[in-house]
């Protein structure tokens, strides 16, 4: 099992920057997926989450459209930790953020998600 731990969020005028960061613990494979999704206030609970930026542990990212060019992944392997800073901030990036682990196995192969409680981030315009 994989417990993950997010911090960050807040309130931010537009054109501001904030940071998150997630923490993995437990049963942490040697290659993992870290990142984040997010749901925004017109997304009804239980529909899928917006892809915002996952990073591999060989450090390959993958952004969301809407967010390149303003959103940096990085991550710290040995502290089984992944960062998120979010610059140029507007209001449609309101939204609740959820940092996600996906453990590989040794096939390659992402074997599960495991998620964060949720981090609330608001930007007013």
């Amino acid at each position: 099992q994989v417990q993950v731990e997010e911090s960050g969020g807040g309130l931010v005028q537009a054109g501001g920057s904030l940071r998150l960061s997630c923490v993995a613990s437990g049963n942490i494979p040697k290659r993992n997926v870290m990142g984040w999704y997010r749901l925004r206030p017109h997304q009804v609970p239980g529909s899928l989450r917006d892809l915002v930026a996952l990073i591999t542990t060989e450090a390959s990212t993958e952004y969301g459209e809407s967010v390149k060019g303003r959103f940096t992944i990085s991550r710290d392997n040995a502290k089984n930790t992944a960062y998120l800073e979010m610059n140029n901030l507007n209001p449609e990036d309101t939204a609740t953020y959820y940092c996600v682990f996906k453990p590989i196995s040794e096939r390659g192969i992402i074997t599960g998600n495991y998620w964060g409680q949720g981090s609330q981030v608001t930007v007013s315009s």
